[in-house]
């Protein structure tokens, strides 16, 4: 059905100028920078036409009617290469209209990266990113995985071989591109075959799917579906640059920090279950990937880092796992709902300010307390 209305279906060509404005400095080796760039600059800056393509333009296709976050991706992604760099998006399901164009995703059955091909659907498709993930890949992440690199180095203007790319290559494929293969395949995040306790709907793949068009919507032309498609690529477009950026202005230079800080923590206390931020930054999610990568036997328990706002000292009991809000070891029972000085009392520990019912954290008026408050949950 959808073949034969795709051959009668006049081609539309997006023409997306998109583009992102960055300025950076750089520091020791990581980078550093400042985005100027909004949703609203984004949707400005690109333009839509129905035009017949120029002789010399490179031309990308993908399948017409209903679209999915995958495609929208793959499509913004491919144009931020050198190769296919302001090229034309074409939405047909013609097979004989595609195999002349320059690239195809997420339509026409074929993988071959030889011939930018890359969709998903075809029996026997099992390719996935490697560097130890196992998902089965969309159209986005067939795209990234053969561009991610080279579309990352060229947003943050770095030589491709820099290792600062590589490990933001991997970064952005784990905490973006994943979940939008996952979705599109339907794998389930969970291995569990109990219900969901709540319905999440705010993910990029279900926002992009809303932006199909309604069925009781009146115009269900060719031009309106388009112009939604083309909303999708900026929304998908626009949330994978953020996270480009997300990763190497905050993400990467926090991973230093609490690099720095894990080889230190034997200096901090003989167990090594302590570690203190030397500087407040994101740990949470560093802590579990840096343990592995180190090969820590002894895990953290506690992190103590200075509230830059109160100026005490925080101790937080590092979680089991970055998805479960359960501790390791939580701060001990009797202290729990405790505050100043009857906390104090209870903990023997002067200083003592706070510690939360959970148990999860807790706070001292110094450094000094807040390693006390550590050392003796350690032995409770």
């Amino acid at each position: 059905m959808y073949a034969v209305r795709g051959m009668r279906r006049t081609l539309w060509i997006f023409q997306n100028q998109c583009h992102s404005q960055s300025l950076f400095t750089r520091n020791n080796g990581i980078l550093l920078g400042a985005r100027a760039k909004s949703y609203s600059s984004v949707y400005g800056a690109c333009g839509f036409s129905t035009t017949t393509a120029k002789p010399n333009a490179k031309r990308v296709g993908t399948h017409d009617g209903s679209f999915h976050c995958d495609e929208a991706l793959a499509c913004f992604m491919i144009r931020l290469t050198n190769k296919f760099s302001n090229a034309q998006i074409i939405r047909t399901r013609n097979p004989q209209v595609l195999e002349n164009f320059d690239a195809v995703v997420d339509v026409g059955g074929v993988y071959d990266p030889t011939r930018d091909r890359y969709d998903h659907h075809q029996r026997g498709f099992e390719q996935v990113f490697g560097h130890g993930f196992t998902t089965k890949l969309s159209s986005a992440g067939l795209v990234y995985k053969h561009y991610g690199a080279e579309i990352i180095a060229k947003e943050l203007q770095l030589d491709v071989q820099h290792p600062n790319v590589h490990q933001l290559f991997l970064a952005v494929y784990k905490n973006f591109v994943e979940a939008v293969d996952a979705i599109d395949n339907g794998i389930n995040q969970y291995d569990t075959d109990q219900p969901p306790k709540y319905v999440n709907a705010t993910a990029l793949s279900y926002r992009v799917g809303r932006l199909n068009l309604d069925w009781i919507d009146p115009d269900q032309s060719l031009e309106k579906e388009n112009e939604a498609f083309q909303r999708a690529m900026i929304l998908a477009g626009s949330e994978f640059l953020e996270s480009i950026h997300f990763h190497a202005n905050s993400w990467l230079p926090a991973r230093s920090i609490v690099m720095e800080c894990l080889s230190a923590r034997h200096n901090i206390d003989s167990s090594g279950e302590i570690m203190v931020l030397t500087r407040s930054c994101p740990w949470k999610l560093h802590i579990f990937e840096l343990e592995e990568e180190l090969k820590i036997d002894t895990t953290i328990k506690y992190v103590i880092y200075q509230d830059d706002r109160s100026e005490n000292w925080r101790l937080q009991a590092v979680a089991v796992s970055p998805d479960k809000f359960e501790s390791r070891k939580p701060l001990p029972l009797p202290w729990r709902g405790l505050e100043g000085n009857k906390l104090s009392e209870v903990a023997g520990i002067p200083g003592c300010v706070f510690v939360h019912m959970s148990g999860f954290i807790g706070a001292n008026n110094s450094y000094e307390g807040a390693l006390a408050m550590a050392r003796a949950s350690l032995k409770a």
